[in-house]
C-alpha cells in the first residue's frame, strides 16, 4: 500500500512483522498468533512487563492499516529513538540483555507463557536500560516441552559472554561473523582449557556441543518440567551474574589518571559546557567518548546522547555510570568510526549501517582527531569532510603532537603527519 513499507529484517516469524507508516513503526499481529496475544494480554503478562519496563509498550490499533488478509490488529510501540546491535554493545549490555531474558522467562511461565525465540536482536537500550521489544515472542507454555529457545540463548548470550570472561577479549567481532550467535562447537573450541574444569561449560557448552552433532532436535529430552526450567534458567542466571571481563587499557582512565591536572579537565568542562549551551537541537553524538565524561554532561543539560567509542572498556565504565546515575537519555556503544557496523542480513538490508542510523544536530569530537590522523593515517581533510556530513554543528578539540597521548600513537611510527599542525587543523575545518 501506498505511504506503508514492511520492515526487510521482518520475515520470519509468521505471527507477524514490522512496517512503517508516516514516520512510526506499526507491528501487525496475524491471525495464527490471535491465541497467544489474547492470552498475552488477558493474563496479566503484558501489563506486568510493562510496569517494570521490561517491555517495550504499546497502543492498540483496531486499523488494518495494509489491507492484509492475515490482519489480527495492529500495535503502535512506543517509538525508540535510535536501534542499537549487540554486536555494538559494551560486555555489560550484553550481560543485562541476557539476565532481562532470563527475567522474562521466568515471569512468563507463572502466567502460562513462555519465549520461544530468544535472540539478542529482540532487546534494545531505551532510556538508559535494556528493554525487550518482540511482542510477537511469547507464546502459550507447554509445561511437557523443553524450552525451545535455549540453544539460541546460549549462543547469543551465554556464550559470547563466557568467551569475553574467560579471553579478556571483544565479542563484538565475533559476533559480526556469527549474528545468529556463535555455536557451541565454537565456543568449545575457543574456551581456554581451564575451562573445562566449570560444571557449565561442560554441561552448556561440551555436552550441548555433543548432542548437537547426534541430533538438534531439543523435543527429544522427555518428562521435562516446570521446575526443571527454573532449575535450568536459574543455573544460567547464576553463571552469568558472575562473569566479568574488566582490564585496563591505554585509554579506560584517560580522564582520572591521565590528563595534565584537575585544572585541565575543569577548564575544559567549562568550555564545553558553553558550547552546548549554544547548540541548536536536541540530539548530540559524541564521537571517542572515551569514559563519558562529557556525554554525561551533555545529557545532564537534557541532550539525548550517544556516545560511541571503539575501547570497550571505557564503553562498560560509562554504562555502569549510566545504570549507577539513572540517566536516561544516553546510549553509549562501541563502534569504531574507522570501520563502523555494516549493513548486514539478507540483501544488507536486514540491519542498516551505522552510518545510515547515525543522526545528530551537533557532533562532539573532543581529544579524536589525533586518533584518526596520526593512530589510523586518515588526512585532515577526509576527517573534516566525515564530521561536517554529520551535521553543521561540531565541537571538536585539537591535540597537538606534544601531548603525551599523541606521543604514545607515534611510538613505533615513522612521523610522516607535517600537516598534523593546529595550523592546518583550523584551515581544514573552517572550509
Amino acid at each position: 500500500m501506498p505511504g506503508h513499507s514492511r520492515h526487510s529484517a521482518s520475515y520470519k516469524d509468521p505471527s507477524g512483522f514490522i512496517f512503517q507508516s508516516s514516520g512510526k513503526i506499526y507491528r501487525q499481529v496475524n491471525k495464527v498468533y490471535a491465541e497467544h496475544y489474547d492470552h498475552f494480554i488477558h493474563s496479566g503478562l503484558y501489563n506486568l512487563l510493562t510496569e517494570k519496563n521490561y517491555l517495550l509498550s504499546h497502543s492498540e490499533i483496531k486499523e488494518n492499516l495494509l489491507e492484509s488478509d492475515d490482519w489480527y490488529t495492529t500495535l503502535l510501540p512506543d517509538q525508540l529513538s535510535f536501534i542499537s546491535y549487540p554486536y555494538e554493545w559494551c560486555f555489560e549490555q550484553l550481560k543485562d540483555a541476557a539476565l532481562l531474558t532470563l527475567d522474562l522467562v521466568k515471569i512468563s511461565v507463572e502466567k502460562g507463557m513462555i519465549l520461544k525465540d530468544a535472540t539478542a536482536f529482540n532487546i534494545q537500550f531505551h532510556k538508559g536500560k535494556p528493554v525487550f521489544i518482540d511482542t510477537l515472542s511469547f507464546e502459550k507454555y507447554d509445561e511437557s516441552v523443553p524450552w525451545i529457545a535455549y540453544r539460541q540463548f546460549c549462543e547469543n548470550f551465554l556464550f559470547p559472554l563466557w568467551l569475553a570472561h574467560y579471553h579478556k577479549m571483544n565479542f563484538q567481532n565475533l559476533f559480526t561473523i556469527y549474528p545468529d550467535g556463535i555455536t557451541a562447537e565454537v565456543t568449545a573450541k575457543l574456551l581456554p582449557a581451564k575451562s573445562k574444569l566449570s560444571l557449565g561449560v561442560w554441561l552448556h557448552v561440551q555436552l550441548q556441543n555433543r548432542m548437537s552433532k547426534k541430533s538438534r532436535d531439543a523435543t527429544t529430552i522427555r518428562n521435562f518440567s516446570k521446575t526443571k526450567l527454573l532449575n535450568l534458567v536459574n543455573h544460567l542466571e547464576s553463571i552469568i551474574k558472575n562473569l566479568d571481563n574488566s582490564s585496563k587499557t591505554n585509554w579506560s582512565n584517560y580522564y582520572t589518571e591521565s590528563v595534565s591536572g584537575k585544572s585541565y579537565l575543569t577548564s575544559k568542562e567549562k568550555i564545553i559546557s558553553d558550547l552546548l549551551e549554544q547548540v541548536q537541537g536536541k540530539v548530540v553524538l559524541d564521537l571517542g567518548a572515551n569514559d563519558g565524561f562529557f556525554s554525561i554532561l551533555a545529557a545532564e543539560k537534557n541532550f539525548v546522547v550517544i556516545a560511541v567509542d571503539n575501547d570497550e572498556q571505557c564503553i562498560n565504565i560509562l554504562y555502569k555510570k549510566i545504570k549507577q546515575q539513572n540517566i536516561a537519555g544516553l546510549l553509549p556503544l562501541c563502534i569504531d568510526i574507522t570501520n563502523p557496523s555494516a549493513g548486514s542480513g539478507f540483501a544488507n538490508k536486514e540491519r542498516s549501517s551505522f552510518n545510515e542510523r547515525k543522526q545528530a544536530d551537533v557532533v562532539m569530537a573532543l581529544a579524536l582527531v589525533h586518533h584518526l590522523v596520526i593512530g589510523k593515517n586518515i588526512p585532515l581533510e577526509h576527517v573534516a569532510e566525515y564530521l561536517h556530513s554529520i551535521s553543521s554543528q561540531l565541537i571538536i578539540e585539537f591535540v597537538p603532537k606534544e601531548d603525551e597521548k599523541t606521543q604514545l600513537l607515534l611510538q613505533n611510527k615513522k612521523d610522516i603527519y607535517t600537516e598534523y599542525s593546529q595550523e592546518q587543523f583550523e584551515k581544514k575545518f573552517l572550509q
